[in-house]
């Protein structure tokens, strides 16, 4: 299933890119976005993880900079029967964590310098344990391409709007040239709109399966309802200064601050997350 949902992704967003390119360039335009989705969607495929990564500025760590997150990370992977996967931590100070990686074999952890300081240790337990499920569901190369397509729709929408402020598209012909403009401003509007839409597809039943999961490796489904209840009530306070085009990585919504983002939140509520956890048993 996860298989189809990425093969849908990279056409859906395909899609979108030789929209843009169509409304910049006509045929010739179409042709180079097609090219440009290509090398994407290669690109996506193979190196998302280093390009999320990069994108957020997560720094590698060894066991010996961050022993207790090291070996959370490593005791929760041997009980998921999962590869230990490359932990990295996000210069952060509002907590928050994600998984990136095309493969259980290929996959990293990334948490924030914040999440360290205020999550006691059953609570990053639970964490950690989320972010597994999502290695081992395979629904980390989906939100890593969702991603990385979504951030280069993003910019080009980007390049449409100012090329109509400055009268890109404009013809010989005024009416034409008007109506291109018109058109390159509903572009830079409606293709981020488009592709927050298709990442929040894929990710809302995710996260409450990834959040079964997690109490199931755990063991401790307390740990992680309070882990999401602080994680929210600081996002709230302090939205992450991070690309909406990788919000719907984290284990929860690092935009929840700026009301015009939660309009189109990747994430479902967090107060029924927290109450599905509440119902399970500790195991």
């Amino acid at each position: 299933m996860n298989s189809l949902k990425t093969a849908l992704l990279l056409g859906a967003l395909t899609g979108l890119l030789m929209l843009i390119g169509g409304m910049f360039g006509g045929q010739q335009g179409v042709l180079i976005a097609f090219i440009l989705a290509m090398v994407l969607n290669f690109g996506s495929y193979w190196f998302s993880d280093k390009i999320v990564l990069s994108m957020t500025h997560a720094q590698p760590v060894m066991e010996s900079e961050a022993p207790e997150l090291y070996g959370i990370v490593k005791n929760l992977a041997l009980r998921a029967a999962l590869p230990m996967p490359r932990v990295y931590v996000i210069p952060e100070d509002t907590p928050n964590a994600f998984a990136t990686g095309r493969d259980e074999h290929h996959a990293v952890v990334a948490v924030t310098q914040g999440i360290l300081r205020i999550l006691n240790r059953d609570e990053l337990e639970g964490v950690i344990a989320h972010e597994l499920t999502h290695i081992k569901q395979r629904d980390i190369l989906i939100g890593s391409i969702a991603a990385t397509l979504a951030g280069a729709i993003v910019m080009l929408a980007n390049m449409a709007q100012w090329a109509a402020m400055f009268g890109g598209g404009r013809s010989d012909d005024e009416e034409g040239g008007g109506s291109n403009i018109v058109g390159l401003i509903l572009m830079a509007i409606l293709a981020p709109l488009a592709a927050t839409l298709i990442q929040m597809a894929i990710s809302r039943s995710r996260e409450y399966l990834a959040d079964a999961g997690g109490a199931k490796i755990s063991g401790k489904p307390y740990g992680l309802a309070n882990a999401l209840g602080k994680l929210s009530q600081a996002s709230q306070a302090i939205p992450m200064a991070t690309s909406p085009s990788t919000a719907h990585m984290y284990i929860v919504n690092p935009l929840t601050g700026r009301s015009l983002m939660n309009l189109f939140s990747t994430h479902p509520p967090i107060e029924e997350r927290i109450a599905r956890l509440k119902s399970m048993r500790p195991l």
